[in-house]
């Protein structure tokens, strides 16, 4: 190489490393500023796997450019710092973070640097779900609980001992033989339903609303009052023994059964393994099942089982050698938020949704998300052009969390609802104590098209061959105006339309035939009125028999039937005051649709009752017990109230039992509840 090409590739090194230099101090200006949000205001503006990202780069920078290494790098040190207001705790081991997979290879690459390390040996390794919480540490002397902290920057924490004391599932002391003193580590969180429940309550004292179950909890742990942390539905998962003075037990598996021993609650979905492969199928496994549970997961932890080569292992940085967390895909993303437009449904509701810039969320690219009503909107204060953070719930349902309020610019519009029906140009109309707004025009073709589908699917008249696309040319065509006009339908009339041949309009047309003799409760649920789902749908058709008993009731007469409410019992009363429904009804007679019910469940023994089912069931499936009911008559409803009658209780019940409990209603058992239905579970 000659001196003027030594002096080329000199100049291009150190542009590389003055390039490197300053992308590795913007990421750690975002990462501070992003750590500051989410540990320290509970308050995150990115998603998980955005924040993971910039992290990967900067461990990638700085491992080609170690010299740009300093002490106050992100990747040198564990979380955020703590807040000082709460009081500080030295922690006396430090509570560090763990390394991440994100692919089967790197979980692979993993194990396999753990058996070189082990000499080839196959290692036995401990899975545990990855709680999407607040890690807290908590030390016990002489058996009793004396101190409790977050984990703040992995070295000094927040003293939160009085606010984890008002949390029950924390034994305050134990009876059973332990160490002088132990620190144990777990994960407080707060489940699903008690973040919901959380939220409704702060949205009708107009407070701000969490964004996760995740800040819900953290928000909670870390308040001055700990009367307000008493308030929330907190809870914990222990997961590891911090130190002990004294003997404890030789292996991870061993230390947890232990630690449940002597009271403390143990996630009891851990699970041991002694094959890799078998670890690398529950991961897969549970990926696919972490909606099922009603806390968030967004991983696994994977462990060492034995102590002593955890022990030998060690630690890489701020990171133990032997455990590591496999990281599902993200859930939330943030993307822009382009426009609000509306949905009319049918029943007349206007539904507005979020018109997304294209973002994939869980393996799946998002567009459009649901913005459930104006005042969700309100609540949320989401403006168009806003950056906001989307999430699938469920993994299935794109919703919008809220804005990522520093990102904005000031051009964003505040969103108004239309004051004209966006489809028939109705004035619209917002009924008092509703949050919905709806068109009150019931020719608007946009109800039409909604309740026509809704009308011919599955779970109403199961019309099969009848969806949106044909359902849209019948309408444009002119060959329905509404729901009657299906059973006048011919042959002759299907072929006339795109796509259609005789012999596929003769399988719909002999659809629309096998559709008349549906049960009372399909019909009631497919005429779409307003409030009426398919289970009250099945509780009006058990309890008038027909449909001319049900146009006939009263208010009152609606009111008396169990779990129907006076919301219900209105709209139900107004449907049938309309002259254009009873026409309807009227030339489905003609037709020889079927227009009543069952009389056997009407005289059935437990008429006039409301039951309500909950928990699991060792010789009856959910659904076989709720038709045992409603075949003897009873009503089946999902929440306990006042007018229920009976909860019929399996294993973990939940917080129904608590509200049954609390109301007085009478609580069965699985053979209660077959020796009052005359059965024997199967």
């Amino acid at each position: 190489m000659d001196d003027q090409e030594e002096n080329i590739t000199s100049v291009d090194a150190e542009r590389s490393a003055q390039e490197a230099k300053l992308r590795v101090e913007e990421l750690r200006a975002q990462i501070g500023f992003h750590d500051y949000r989410y540990f320290v205001l509970d308050d995150p503006e990115i998603s998980d796997a955005e924040y993971d990202s910039f992290m990967r780069e900067l461990r990638k920078l700085e491992k080609t450019h170690p010299q740009l290494i300093t002490p106050d790098s992100p990747t040198q040190r564990v979380g955020g710092e703590p807040v000082e207001a709460l009081g500080i705790v030295e922690h006396r081991l430090p509570m560090l973070s763990l390394g991440n997979a994100f692919s089967e290879d790197e979980f692979r690459a993993w194990y396999k640097r753990l058996t070189n390390e082990a000499e080839g040996f196959d290692i036995p390794l401990v899975c545990e779900p990855k709680m999407d919480g607040l890690a807290v540490a908590l030390v016990f002397e002489n058996g009793t609980f004396v101190q409790g902290a977050t984990r703040g920057d992995g070295r000094r924490g927040e003293n939160i001992t009085q606010n984890l004391r008002t949390i029950r599932s924390i034994p305050l002391s134990i009876s059973k033989p332990t160490p002088e003193r132990f620190e144990v580590r777990g994960e407080v969180y707060m489940t699903k339903k008690g973040f919901e429940r959380l939220n409704q309550a702060r949205a009708e004292q107009e407070l701000p609303l969490f964004a996760s179950p995740r800040n819900s909890a953290a928000g909670s742990l870390r308040q001055l009052d700990s009367t307000v942390t008493a308030s929330r539905p907190l809870d914990i998962f222990v997961y590891q023994l911090g130190w002990a003075d004294g003997e404890a037990p030789s292996t991870h598996w061993d230390l947890l059964n232990w630690l449940a021993e002597l009271g403390f609650r143990v996630n009891p979905l851990i699970e041991r393994f002694t094959d890799v492969e078998e670890v690398i199928e529950h991961i897969k496994n549970w990926e696919g099942r972490r909606d099922s549970l009603d806390y968030e997961i967004d991983g696994l932890v994977i462990k060492v089982d034995e102590i002593d080569l955890q022990r030998s292992l060690g630690f890489v940085g701020r990171e133990p050698r032997w455990a590591i967390a496999y990281k599902y895909p993200p859930t939330q993303a943030t993307t822009i938020l382009r426009n609000i437009e509306i949905n009319v449904g049918r029943t007349g509701s206007l539904n507005p949704f979020a018109v997304l810039e294209p973002v994939v969320v869980a393996h799946a690219t998002v567009k459009l998300a649901t913005l459930h009503n104006e005042d969700d909107i309100r609540r949320k204060d989401l403006r168009i052009g806003d950056t906001v953070i989307v999430q699938r719930a469920g993994d299935v349902i794109p919703q919008v969390v809220g804005p990522v309020v520093s990102k904005r610019t000031g051009d964003e519009r505040v969103f108004e609802m239309p004051e004209r029906c966006p489809v028939c140009d109705t004035p619209v109309v917002r009924p008092d104590g509703e949050a919905m707004t709806y068109c009150p025009n019931q020719v608007c073709p946009a109800q039409i098209f909604r309740l026509l589908t809704h009308f011919a699917a599955r779970g109403a008249m199961d019309i099969d061959g009848l969806g949106e696309s044909l359902a849209d040319q019948l309408l444009k065509s002119g060959l329905i105006n509404d729901l009657a006009d299906v059973y006048s339908l011919t042959t002759d009339d299907l072929m006339a339309l795109e796509r259609l041949g005789e012999k596929s309009a003769a399988n719909i047309v002999a659809g629309i035939s096998a559709s008349k003799n549906r049960p009372l409760g399909r019909l009631l649920f497919g005429l779409g009125i307003r409030h009426v789902g398919d289970e009250t749908a099945d509780l009006l058709a058990g309890h008038f028999g027909s449909i001319e008993a049900l146009a006939n009731a009263t208010i009152e007469e609606l009111e008396a039937v169990a779990t129907i409410g006076p919301k219900i019992a209105a709209s139900v009363f107004e449907y049938f005051q309309d002259e254009a429904n009873l026409e309807i009804i009227a030339r489905f007679r003609q037709a020889g649709v079927r227009l009543e019910g069952e009389k056997a469940a009407r005289e059935g023994v437990l008429q006039g009752l409301s039951f309500v089912v909950t928990g699991s069931m060792s010789g009856w499936s959910r659904n076989e017990a709720e038709s045992s009911i409603k075949g003897l008559g009873g009503a089946v409803g999902s929440s306990v109230t006042r007018k229920t009658n009976y909860l019929i209780v399996g294993e973990n019940p939940g917080s129904k039992l608590a509200k049954a409990q609390e109301l007085g209603v009478e609580i069965l058992d699985e053979k209660s509840f077959a020796r009052l239905v005359n059965q024997e579970p199967t």
